[in-house]
Parts: structure tokens; sequence; C-alpha cells
């Protein structure tokens, strides 16, 4: 009999649902454990022939649509999903998020541990989901709540803050790029999207260029309004228990005038009034979650 990987993990996962978990009744007569061909083909509202094509590897180029369809009546995760995707020679657009976003709490708690090293975590449309206390020091127009791009363009600090502003706003705009190919239909991201073009000329010149490219190892400089310029090198990694998140983890070469400021900035923020700590916690729920924020505000 013809196969294919395919069709192979297909009657794999058909295997392991069982009917009562996708709401079909259980009539006690099954040779075999899941489910039947033609309940998966009704879950995923398409022919018994044409799902048992795909089992057998007769049919091997299935819709980006089938494969979303089949996805959900196999109950199968993300990894599941991509997996499917990926044996059928294609790639996955990812599922539609709603407007929330959740920050995990094991990773706050992570990120607090670094108390030496500015921790970002950023949603898929750049919004700032969490901040570790040195971050908060370091970067402090980047607090929960806030959005990395809208304050770039929109907050006029960014100018003096950045000491390579049109360098590090091109980057940024180009990692934006990247993150909508990625979600074209997401609407968090055309809100963000929205705003910057309609605040910004600059915004939506460099728009126009459709550079597009995701955050890397690179050099920072910053001019920081207390303990003057930082050079930091940024490292970011994707969540990937939270897909479009990542993690921006900045750190200075130890023995530099940077690394001393990062220490300084650090006591500094140990040190800061209760009141002020707990209204940066309020920022956040107590999941780690937040809302997903409006228009930056300056």
């Amino acid at each position: 009999m013809t196969t294919s990987k395919m069709g192979e993990y297909l009657r794999s996962r058909r295997a392991e649902v069982l009917p009562r978990d996708v709401g079909l009744p259980e009539d006690g007569r099954r040779r075999v454990p899941g489910l039947r061909r033609e309940e998966v083909a009704l879950l995923a509202r398409i022919s018994v022939d044409y799902y048992l094509r795909l089992e057998q590897g007769r049919e091997r180029r299935p819709s980006t649509q089938v494969l979303d369809a089949l996805s959900d009546a196999l109950l199968l995760d993300d990894d599941g999903r991509l997996h499917l995707f990926r044996i059928a020679g294609m790639t996955p657009l990812p599922r539609h998020e709603g407007s929330n976003e959740r920050a995990d709490p094991q990773l706050l708690a992570l990120a607090e541990m670094w108390d030496r090293t500015p921790v970002l975590l950023l949603g898929r449309a750049y919004d700032v989901l969490a901040a570790n206390t040195l971050s908060q020091a370091v970067f402090p127009h980047l607090r929960p709540g806030a959005n990395l791009l809208l304050g770039m363009f929109l907050d006029p600090s960014a100018r003096s803050f950045y000491a390579d502003w049109e360098k590090d706003a091109a980057n940024a705009v180009a990692g934006f790029r990247f993150l909508e190919g990625a979600r074209p239909n997401d609407p968090r991201i055309h809100e963000v999207l929205r705003a910057a073009s309609e605040g910004s000329r600059e915004f939506a010149d460099l728009w126009q260029r459709r550079d597009a490219r995701g955050k890397s190892d690179a050099a920072k400089v910053l001019l920081h309004p207390d303990v003057g310029e930082l050079t930091l090198r940024m490292q970011t990694f994707d969540v990937r228990s939270a897909p479009g998140q990542q993690l921006i983890v900045y750190h200075a070469q130890e023995g530099t005038r940077t690394a001393d400021a990062l220490r300084l900035l650090g006591s500094l923020a140990a040190t800061a009034r209760p009141g002020q700590r707990d209204d940066d916690a309020s920022r956040t729920s107590g999941d780690g979650s937040v809302g997903a924020p409006g228009r930056h505000q300056r």
C-alpha cells in the first residue's frame, strides 16, 4: 500500500483521539482505538475519499485550510500542527491570537534573577510584556505596557537616548516588517502599524523601504540620563512556549565602564522607593499578563 510520512502521522494521531474527546458518541463496537477515518473527515469537513487518499499517500498536496482543519480535528498542539505542515512540505501561518498576551510567570522570575543583565520580554507587536528591575532602570521609557516601536518614533526623548537613533530606528522598522510578514492578519500588529504611520513621517518613510530582518546579536549605544554612555550587546531568543514573543537580553563586557554603570543602576533600582516599585509592578497582573497597550503615551 502506498504511504507517506504525512499519512503515517495522520493515522497515528487518529488512533490517539477518543470519540468523547471531540464530542462524538462511542458505540462500543470499534475494532481499533481512536477515531475512524470517516469521523476525522466529518470533523475536518472534507470527504472521506479525500481523507483516505491523504492517509494512503495518494494525495500529497493538501491546502493550508485542510491542514488546519485536520490539526483541529485531531486535537494537535502547536508542535504537532507545525510537524504536520512540515511533512506536508508547507509552512503554517500562526493561528489567530487574541488581543491579550501573557508573560509566563516563571520566565519573569528567571529574568529577575539576572540582576546584572537587563531583560525585556516583547510581544508579537513589540509590546513590552515584562521587564526586569535592571531593564526598567536602563530603559525608563520601556516599562511593561509600553511599545518599543511607538516609543522609538513617538517619544521625543528617544532621539537623545539612542546614540545612533537613525540606525536603531531603521532596525526597529525592519524587525517589525519581519513580524508583520509572519502574522499578516494580526489585529495588534495592524493597530501599532497604524499608530506609527499616523504619528511619524519618518516611520512611514522607513516602512516604504520594505526592509525585513529579525533581531540578532548587535551592539547598542545608549545615552542614559543618570549614568551617561552605555555600550550593550543584545541577544534575542524566541519564547518557544509563546510563539511570537521574544526575550531580549542585554549585557556588557566585564571590566568596562558600562558594566560598572549597570551595577550602579542595579543598586539604585534596588533601593528605590517601595511605592515606585509597587507602581511598576501594578502594570502587570498577578499571572504576568497584560492587555494590548494602546497608543504610546508620551
